[in-house]
C-alpha cells in the first residue's frame, strides 16, 4: 500500500468502519487500492487526497472487488459511473464516509444490476459476478 493510500485509509477511518467507499466490505487491508475520481491516471490524473478514493481490489475469488466493479460500470453504463463517482467524491469533500452517500451508492448499484444483470462478455460468461453482488448491511457507523 502506497503512502497516499495509507493516508487516507487512516483520515477515513476505512479500517475502524470496515468499509471502502462505495459500501464495500473490507476483506483485507493489502486488497484496499486507491481510484482516482476527478482526473483519471490515463488523463495524468495525481495520486492525492482530493483525487480519489479507497476501494477493494480482491485477488481472490469471492473477495470484495469494487474497483473493478467501477470500471466495469464506467465501460457499460458511464452515466451511472458518473453519478456513483459524484457520491464517492461528495464523501471526499465532507472528509469522511458518509451513510447517506453509501445508501445512495447502493440505490445505483441496485439500478445498474437490475438493468445489467444477464449481460455477458465475448465469451458468454456473465458481467457481474457473485461478488460484486455481496454487500453488507448498511448501518449508521
Amino acid at each position: 500500500m502506497d503512502a497516499i493510500t495509507k493516508e487516507m485509509v487512516k483520515l477515513y477511518k476505512i479500517k475502524k468502519i470496515g468499509l471502502d467507499f462505495m459500501g464495500y466490505k473490507i476483506d483485507k487491508d493489502k486488497n484496499l487500492s486507491y481510484h482516482h475520481l476527478l482526473i483519471p491516471s490515463r488523463n495524468g490524473g495525481k495520486r492525492t487526497i482530493e483525487n480519489g478514493a479507497i476501494l477493494m481490489q480482491g485477488q481472490h475469488r469471492g473477495e470484495s472487488n469494487s474497483h473493478d466493479y467501477l470500471h466495469l460500470i464506467e465501460r457499460i453504463d458511464p452515466e451511472i459511473f458518473y453519478f456513483i463517482t459524484s457520491e464517492m467524491l461528495d464523501q471526499n469533500i465532507k472528509g469522511h464516509l458518509d451513510i447517506e452517500n453509501l445508501k445512495q451508492i447502493r440505490d445505483l448499484l441496485q439500478y445498474f444490476e437490475r438493468e445489467h444483470i444477464n449481460d455477458r462478455g465475448n465469451k458468454g460468461k456473465l458481467l457481474i459476478k457473485t461478488n460484486y453482488l455481496v454487500r453488507p448491511k448498511l448501518d449508521t457507523f
